[in-house]
């Protein structure tokens, strides 16, 4: 089996090459030679956020200093930052995986690609630019922000490809709508990564904008995004097998679930250099799609990222993750895509506020009591529905919150 003797050579590289892995592996008693079966493997242990945390700056590191052309840091905005270090190699596997993304968006080097999301340390920015150059097509690297001049450049440059966080191509998407500029527009695809996101806002981005969207899926820790996408049957995306090792687990119990069932994704990297991973829990949600698919891919699938484990709030004994809402929201006609809920603690009582946008024209009280019967019977959970106008919640150039948790604060 070609992914047990990947993950063989993996371990028996980090043993040999990885400091922060050697003090792992004798703290649990690892050997390399023991792990002769992926029931071996699977007794492995795991690699979490804490741990990179505890490495900063450059304790992830598994190759000499002279071998490290550049380093990364995850986007998060809270605790110690991950610092991940990259080989030349990793670079150009990073830049391999991503043109390939594109080519599974239908795209050729005659594609005019306007990149949005951020440069810098975050990997957005210069992940889709180097996947861009690779397959040969014009990169337009903006990065975020500048609205009106992102709007000027993809009428002037006539760009074909939107690279964007569905936060910030629904804020074009609403630019383009109000300055009719829609019939001034050559685009035909986005590419949008970055964080979860709804049929409504997928549908209501594609039709302002009169494009084709393709998810596109990574994090800072595994090369960044590119490391899946979906491809034109848009059922599911297609992760590259050839570099890294996917796993979904339990969260409770991290043991694998049942082929098709929802649990917390886990990524090995089979080739990675700079920082190599071992089970790196990613605390993503989602699940495998079992099956060939249509479209003649040896990849297999993972389905879209439907919410975070920190994402998910329990209230009164229920979990609630943003993708339920989206699920929702996405039923009740009338109701657009834009949502914050709230969840607060007031006369001794837990209680959730549901904010949302409504079309113009629709009977305010009658969808709050759709929307509020709705919750109850698919969630289990009775919320505060509050209805408001188109614009009201927040746009935002990165990515939206979509829970605010005020009980501890």
């Amino acid at each position: 089996m070609e992914a047990l003797k990947n993950l063989q050579d993996l371990v028996k590289r980090l043993e040999e090459k990885s400091p922060f892995y050697q003090k792992r592996f004798k703290e649990a008693g690892v050997v390399a030679a023991d792990v002769k079966t992926m029931a071996d493997f699977e007794k492995l242990p795991f690699t979490d956020k804490s741990d990179l945390r505890n490495a900063y700056p450059l304790g992830l590191q598994a190759v000499p200093d002279s071998e490290v052309v550049r380093i990364h840091s995850s986007s998060g905005t809270t605790g110690q930052p991950v610092i991940i270090p990259y080989t030349a190699k990793d670079v150009e596997d990073w830049a391999t995986m991503f043109s390939r993304c594109y080519l599974y968006a239908g795209m050729t080097n005659e594609d005019r690609i306007q990149i949005t999301p951020g440069y810098g340390l975050w990997t957005a920015g210069i992940g889709f630019q180097a996947g861009a150059e690779k397959m040969g097509a014009m990169a337009i690297p903006m990065g975020p922000g500048n609205t009106q001049k992102q709007l000027q450049m993809m009428v002037d440059l006539k760009s074909t490809v939107l690279a964007s966080t569905s936060s910030y191509a629904l804020l074009l998407a609403e630019e383009v709508a109000n300055q009719n500029l829609g019939e001034q527009l050559h685009l035909q695809r986005g590419i949008i990564g970055s964080e979860r996101w709804g049929d409504k806002m997928r549908s209501r981005i594609a039709e302002e904008l009169g494009i084709e969207l393709f998810d596109i899926y990574g994090l800072t820790e595994i090369y960044g995004p590119g490391i899946s996408i979906d491809c034109s049957e848009h059922d599911g995306l297609h992760y590259w097998s050839d570099y890294l090792y996917f796993e979904i687990l339990d969260q409770e119990t991290l043991k694998p679930v049942p082929m098709g069932e929802y649990g917390e994704l886990v990524i090995t990297t089979f080739r990675k250099e700079g920082a190599p991973l071992l089970r790196y829990r990613t605390h993503d949600i989602t699940r495998f799609i079992p099956g060939p698919c249509p479209c003649g891919s040896p990849h297999p699938k993972h389905d879209r990222i439907i919410g975070r484990t920190d994402d998910m709030v329990k209230v009164k004994g229920v979990n609630i993750y943003p993708g339920q809402i989206d699920e929702l929201l996405k039923t009740v006609d009338g109701v657009s895509s834009e949502y914050l809920a709230t969840v607060d603690h007031q006369e001794g009582k837990d209680c959730v506020f549901l904010a949302f946008e409504i079309h113009d024209g629709v009977d305010k009280q009658g969808i709050e009591a759709e929307v509020k019967r709705q919750f109850k019977s698919r969630v289990g959970l009775s919320v505060i529905p509050i209805a408001n106008p188109m614009g009201f919640l927040p746009r935002s150039e990165k990515k939206s919150v979509r829970i605010i948790d005020r009980r501890f604060s």
